[in-house]
């Protein structure tokens, strides 16, 4: 028998182990929901650190190889942890991660999507995605595209060299609005701060009245900064619901200069949302890349439209690790899980460098 079939034979055994390991882990879990009903109706902490201990000790002792047992130690502790981490969810709470300080669009939007859940604030797109590939978070809502500024670059990055999937986007109405503190008015204004996008939203108002900018990781952080500045030269462009977090008057609403203004803003978390396998009102998400040679992107055009989807978007990014090589992201009309979405997958590994799902939604 060669190395090669012996190689083989270890992977299939090892796909047949992981198999049953899936349906214990699920067996386990479920467990695991009925004891975080008994903590919670009882007022029990979830973390145990003893009981922890005991089942670690109890368990590394069914390993007979020495080399193996500390490994499984480890697989035991994560093991603890995602029981601990189901858990919290279930006696607390989905865990939402998104940009920003309270009053931010993505707050904004976190709250529409998971009404009565705990958000929890981050620096910046990359912070709040990690919270989530972690664990730390269930999911992260951050903006994918604004209808004026367009797409936003970080995030689209994410999506194409993350391990994270879309299941939801919706779309929020953006009023950008002019806040100072009380007394300010758009004649002692000299300098306004806000997020890049809202800055680019509202250009034709600050370039009439000759204001400086300065930018700032989100809209709410900026108002948040003018409140603790207390000076009327200074103002913010935000949300009337960050004007009342922070006790700032609105100065003037509506000044984007496009009125039809909106943020699609997504939910992303570790699983992949399998849809209804109906293809009305779903869509999906690939991103993919392709060779640099004459006709490539419309090989991938060609198969996309011969299987029947619809594309309502596409947008091409640079890719950070080689220069001069560019990445896809598609959003599809349909089903991806239909025998046309798979065929679709199929046709595309043929000739992309890669090509992945990167998300199912309801349109």
């Amino acid at each position: 028998m060669s190395d090669m079939n012996e190689m083989e034979q270890a992977r299939l055994a090892i796909s047949d182990i992981d198999a049953k390991m899936a349906e214990l882990f699920e067996k386990r879990m479920e467990a695991v929901r009925v004891i975080a009903e008994y903590k919670r109706s009882n007022g029990l902490g979830i973390v145990d650190e003893k009981r922890e201990a005991e089942i670690i000790a109890r368990n590394a002792d069914l390993i007979k190889d020495d080399v193996i047992r500390g490994h499984y130690v480890l697989f035991l502790k994560e093991a603890i942890r995602q029981s601990s981490s189901f858990q919290f969810r279930l006696n607390q709470g989905m865990r939402i991660a998104y940009t920003g300080v309270p009053g931010a669009f993505a707050y904004i939007a976190a709250k529409k999507m998971f009404p009565g859940a705990n958000y929890v604030s981050c620096s910046d797109f990359s912070a709040s995605y990690e919270r989530v590939a972690s664990g730390e978070c269930d999911v992260a809502v951050l903006p994918i595209e604004n209808s004026t500024a367009g797409d936003v670059g970080t995030v689209l990055d994410l999506i194409h060299s993350g391990d994270l999937f879309i299941n939801r986007i919706v779309s929020i109405p953006i009023e950008q609005n002019l806040l100072g503190i009380k007394g300010a008015s758009k004649d002692t204004i000299r300098t306004v701060y806000s997020h890049p996008q809202a800055l680019a939203q509202c250009s034709d108002y600050i370039r009439k009245h000759g204001y400086d900018q300065m930018e700032r990781v989100n809209t709410a952080v900026a108002a948040k900064e003018i409140f603790d500045r207390n000076d009327a030269t200074a103002a913010a462009i935000a949300s009337d619901e960050t004007a009342e977090l922070y006790g700032l008057e609105i100065i003037e609403r509506g000044i984007n200069s496009e009125k039809n203004n909106s943020t699609r803003f997504a939910c992303f978390s570790r699983s992949l949302n399998r849809t209804s396998g109906k293809s009305s009102g779903e869509g999906f998400i690939i991103v993919f890349s392709i060779s640099n040679e004459v006709g490539s992107l419309a090989k991938a055009l060609d198969i996309i439209g011969s299987n029947g989807f619809n594309m309502r978007n596409l947008r091409s990014r640079p890719m950070k690790t080689r220069m001069w090589k560019y990445y896809f992201y598609a959003e599809l009309e349909g089903n991806a899980f239909s025998e046309a979405g798979a065929d679709l997958m199929i046709q595309l590994k043929t000739i992309c460098d890669e090509v992945r799902l990167a998300g199912t939604y309801a349109l």
